[in-house]
């Protein structure tokens, strides 16, 4: 091995760059997405959903800040329950947030290519979306729908970014977020000065029949958007200073993002009425732009098309970031020996995880072509069950090592860990039980993904020669943050 594949990444990522790794993954596809089916489910009660689930961010959040001071690795939560859980154990988390942010890559590649086909329509480059027919591939003798193409496609083109340059993935985030934040600005000014804005449509504020019980499934099926935090400590080793950055990384987009839904959804609500955003679906935020913004603009002509163009920007970033997660998540295990040895080294000459993100990228290509629901649902269940993980992680490494050097500490521990536990614990038996009785195909996947790891595990432990079968030894070369 050369010493070049052995090096630490470099830390080229400054706290605006981790801070817009975090936001471009909140503030991705689910804002456009999402926003929709809150509200097909929970009435103008959406807005709760957002907010709770928020809170319930929060809690969790609190110990990946506390774990990432503690433990500046890259990996996310993976090195986080590296660090204080067995063997075996570490790596089931590790294959899972691995297998999360993969299929959030395939969701966010899945949300990408409508809404472009969409914004091209606008221009009229080509016919609505559901005109595009297929593009025939005379090569393979067969034709593929043109957005199946466009999904793979922009995996393809953020993969080969990220293989060659860490710094202009990094760089890519902040100005696409920027771009996208800036457009949701603009979609709420104009929305709370329409006349159209009402505060009656919040009344009443829970649907008849189901009243508040509706809030818990809509959380449960929304959780994802606010999943990007983690993804900030995933390249921990690549930000600078982390030990302070990660933290402040993390409170900074998570505070900013809630804001940001919060007030997406209130004028998404109060213009169109919950029953309008829920009937409009997936183009619920654009159908809302459409009624109150002005039309006849030059270039971006009215402001369904505006809200469009930041839907690309939101699902391009969203993915970005994921596969940059992925590969961090695969590179650390590599990296501890969890995988094979060529996932953890860096490429000799541009310094990323180069077989890491190739790996990543196979499992997200081959799953553009899962059903959009499937995806988001498998997605969201591995984060939950991740956090629920971490939260833990974080009162054993307490118990275990009280003296350990924490530049942050959460406060009022233990109850923030304690009510992160209950509340993932309550959202996942509440979506296990809505995808028994509407998706079952995610839920068989997702045990077939875990099966498939421990398989993994035990080919590779037996694959090992007898003097590297024990437990994995931490000779990972870190930065000198790490070591203090």
């Amino acid at each position: 091995m050369s010493k070049g594949q052995t090096r630490s990444p470099e830390a080229e990522l400054g706290l605006l760059d981790a801070t817009m790794i975090g936001m471009g993954a909140m503030i991705g596809a689910g804002i456009f997405v999402l926003t929709g089916l809150a509200a097909e489910i929970a009435g103008p009660a959406a807005i709760v959903v957002f907010a709770l689930n928020g809170v319930v961010t929060a809690f969790t959040g609190l110990s990946y800040a506390e774990l990432a001071a503690s433990i500046p690795k890259s990996g996310g939560g993976y090195a986080f329950v590296r660090e204080i859980f067995d063997d075996f154990a570490s790596f089931i988390m590790g294959w899972m947030l691995w297998f999360a942010y993969m299929i959030a890559g395939a969701l966010y590649a899945l949300g990408f290519a409508p809404n472009f086909l969409e914004l091209l329509h606008v221009y009229g480059v080509v016919p609505p979306p559901e005109q595009v027919g297929a593009v025939a591939l005379p090569v393979l003798d067969a034709a593929l729908p043109l957005s199946f193409l466009l999904a793979f496609l922009a995996v393809l083109g953020l993969v080969a970014l990220n293989a060659v340059s860490t710094a202009a993935s990094g760089s890519v985030e902040t100005i696409f977020t920027v771009i996208k934040v800036s457009i949701l600005v603009v979609f709420v000014a104009f929305g709370l000065a329409s006349p159209m804005f009402s505060g009656a449509e919040f009344q009443p504020l829970f649907p008849e029949g189901s009243g508040a019980a509706a809030v818990l499934p809509a959380m449960g099926l929304t959780f994802i958007a606010f999943e990007g935090y983690d993804l900030i400590t995933t390249v921990t080793e690549e930000v600078q200073n982390p030990r302070e950055n990660i933290p402040k990384a993390i409170f900074i987009s998570l505070a900013v993002t809630v804001v940001v839904y919060l007030a997406v959804v209130t004028v998404a609500v109060g213009t169109l009425g919950a029953g309008g955003l829920a009937e409009a679906g997936e183009a619920g935020i654009a159908t809302a732009a459409t009624s109150f913004m002005p039309t006849g603009l030059p270039v971006i002509q009215n402001g369904g098309a505006l809200i469009v163009f930041g839907a690309v920007f939101s699902t391009l970033t969203a993915l970005n970031a994921v596969v940059i997660a992925s590969s961090r998540v695969a590179f650390s295990m590599g990296r501890e020996g969890q995988l094979l040895p060529s996932v953890g080294q860096l490429h000799h000459r541009y310094g990323t995880p180069f077989v890491a993100i190739l790996a990543s990228a196979v499992v997200m290509l081959a799953s553009v072509a899962l059903p959009t629901q499937s995806a988001g649902n498998m997605s969201s269940l591995f984060f939950l069950l991740s956090f629920i993980i971490v939260n833990v992680a974080v009162i054993r490494l307490r118990r275990e090592r009280p003296n350990m050097n924490r530049p942050y500490e959460m406060p009022f521990y233990p109850a923030p860990p304690i009510i992160g536990i209950a509340l993932n614990l309550l959202l996942t038996g509440v979506l296990v039980e809505f995808l028994l009785r509407t998706d079952p195909l995610a839920l068989a996947l997702s045990a077939a993904w875990i099966l498939l790891g421990a398989a993994a595990y035990f080919a590779l432990k037996r694959a090992k020669t007898p003097p590297e079968s024990g437990p994995a030894t931490d000779d990972t070369e870190i930065t000198p943050e790490a070591e203090d």
